[in-house]
């Protein structure tokens, strides 16, 4: 992303959530942005065009608006949490910020710059078998190919009308909301606030309300990057660090090393999915520098001289979320054996 396009990223995100009145150019384009998601959903509406039919259920974990909710913290978790009950999850993803398309499988050592950051972060982390395509339903058939899997978590995908799903799960940032409630560019929604009439749960990143289920992101580990060696999260109370990070939302991950003592000199923010040579360039400079495992996932640890450190986060959510998901996929796995 340019120097410019950035800024003028920046004014609009600053826009979004505030209350400051909106440019009558912006909220034309909002129409016209309107318009064509309309289009774009008209073959399915009118039945022209069909879901593709899959083996396994699907589970959609997205969101409405632009910029990181959390989403894919949640995933682990629901992956985690399928494993408990027996179940073999997989996981596709577009794989947004890869700078090559097509179908790809992703282990721990795929190059973010064909997979996407995220996606490896959860070959790495869940262990689990997971595949990146645009098509999503291409991705959830290679893992079906070898029978791997018996459930499917798309991370992503809500607006995907040829994904075929059983779950819907909206993430929205708690601290920051829907904004201003506008759909793009006038405000920061992809799809109107009416969309979450249709999804069966609602979970708000560190915050609640609004029929939401509560999630909150806790520091889980920290590790030295060039040998992963872990180490006490207490080594950041009162230790001098910088803090680089190139998430939806950066300040949550400045916060959180700010709450667990940690004292910084300097945090700098980059664009959601920054390339590894920008993310490279803020990492210039000396001291201990801190990353999200998102960020790292871009990084070769043999490449990198800098004193880095990654810290992991994991997501908690409350009984009552997974008495209510595991009554959605109840629901949703009989109707899907029926059919």
């Amino acid at each position: 992303m340019s120097k410019a396009l950035e800024r003028w990223s920046n004014s609009l995100q600053s826009l979004w959530y505030s209350d400051r009145p909106i440019p009558v150019g912006l909220k034309l384009a909002a129409k016209a942005y309107a318009g064509l998601r309309w289009l774009n959903g008209w073959p399915w509406r009118a039945g022209w065009r069909h879901s593709a039919e899959l083996k396994v259920p699907v589970i959609v974990v997205g969101n409405i608006s632009v910029g990181g909710t959390g989403k894919t913290p949640l995933v682990l978790a629901l992956v985690e949490h399928l494993r408990e009950r027996g179940m073999r999850p997989g996981v596709v993803s577009r794989g947004y910020g890869r700078k090559r398309r097509g179908l790809r499988r992703v282990t721990a050592d795929s190059s973010a710059s064909e997979v996407g950051d995220e996606p490896i972060l959860i070959a790495r982390r869940a262990k689990v078998p997971v595949a990146v395509a645009v098509r999503r339903v291409e991705a959830v058939r290679l893992l079906l190919a070898k029978a791997e899997v018996d459930v499917v978590i798309a991370d992503d995908g809500l607006e995907h009308h040829e994904l075929p799903r059983q779950v819907e799960i909206v993430v929205v940032d708690g601290a920051r909301g829907f904004g201003n409630g506008q759909l793009l560019p006038a405000g920061p929604l992809r799809a109107p606030l009416k969309r979450l009439d249709q999804v069966d749960l609602l979970v708000a990143n560190g915050g609640s309300g609004q029929g939401a289920f509560p999630m909150r992101l806790e520091p889980e580990r920290l590790q030295r990057f060039r040998d992963g060696v872990e180490i006490n999260l207490g080594w950041l109370r009162g230790r001098a660090v910088r803090a680089v990070a190139g998430i939806g939302h950066p300040e949550r991950f400045f916060a959180l090393l700010e709450e667990l003592g940690a004292q910084l000199l300097q945090a700098e923010a980059l664009p959601d999915h920054a390339s590894a040579e920008r993310l490279r360039g803020a990492l210039l400079g000396s001291g201990p520098v801190l990353l999200t495992e998102k960020d790292a996932a871009k990084l070769t640890p043999s490449a990198e001289e800098a004193d880095i450190y990654v810290l992991g986060v994991q997501a908690h959510l409350s009984a009552d979320f997974w008495s209510a998901f595991d009554q959605a996929l109840s629901r949703a796995t009989t109707t899907f054996m029926d059919e």
